[in-house]
């Protein structure tokens, strides 16, 4: 089992038997607990959570030989679920959820802690898009505004790239070709940029840039020929 024992400086020292087996405990070195759980032979394995240093629940989920390894939760510091899902070698991998402020904000799969695969974004409970991932970049998929299809198509490190933009009623309005033509950009439902891509460049139309605290626009750059103007 886990013992402490004090230093000469007044310090709390963990220590841990190596063939230690089934419930067990752990501090740091100020003797606050930072986790609880299941062994084997020394490593966590099995079910256990891990604290933060103002003893709140920052992780609880399966291991195995000492690492994240199963099914897991992680937490805020106001104890708020940020992620759910599965872990490999102490890093997200395989399915999941992530969560903000206002609910879920994504559904898909990981590799290594990065979105790769299928997934699923969302803002205020709302679906903004949905397709494939890779290596945290949008690849390709459905980009849809306020309830309906507003882009399908591909993506260049998160821009995009072929494809084409719609109307509420469905109707084309744009069409972006390898990263050239009519575009529109949004994020979280916000308009930043409508005009025109060169090479996946703004070369004419209009940003807009927001104050992302009170979701107000703050001011509005042109390009004219790839320049601000």
């Amino acid at each position: 089992m886990i013992r402490k024992r004090n230093n000469r400086s007044g310090n709390n020292i963990r220590t841990l038997k190596k063939n230690i087996n089934g419930i067990g405990k752990e501090y740091n070195e100020d003797g606050d607990l930072i986790f609880k759980g299941e062994y084997l032979n020394g490593k966590r394995n099995g079910k256990g959570k891990e604290y933060n240093e103002d003893g709140e629940l920052s992780f609880e989920g399966e291991y195995l030989n000492g690492k994240k390894h199963g099914k897991g939760k992680e937490y805020n510091e106001d104890g708020e679920l940020m992620f759910e899902g599965e872990y490999l070698n102490n890093e997200i991998n395989g399915k999941g959820k992530e969560y903000g402020i206002n609910g879920l904000i994504f559904e898909g799969e990981y590799l290594n802690g990065l979105k790769n695969g299928r997934g699923k974004e969302y803002v205020n409970g709302k679906l903004e898009f949905e397709g494939e991932y890779l290596y945290e970049y949008k690849l390709k998929g459905k980009f849809h505004l306020n309830g309906h299809l507003e882009f399908e198509g591909e993506y260049l490190y998160d821009h995009k790239w072929n494809g084409k933009g719609y109307d509420k009623n469905g109707n084309i309005i744009y069409e972006i070709i390898n990263g050239n033509g009519k575009v529109k950009e949004y994020e979280e439902g916000k308009l930043l940029f409508e005009g025109e891509y060169l090479n996946g460049k703004m070369w004419n139309g209009k940003l807009r840039v927001y104050d992302w605290i009170t979701e107000n626009k703050k001011f509005e750059v042109e390009y004219l020929n790839g320049k601000e103007i």
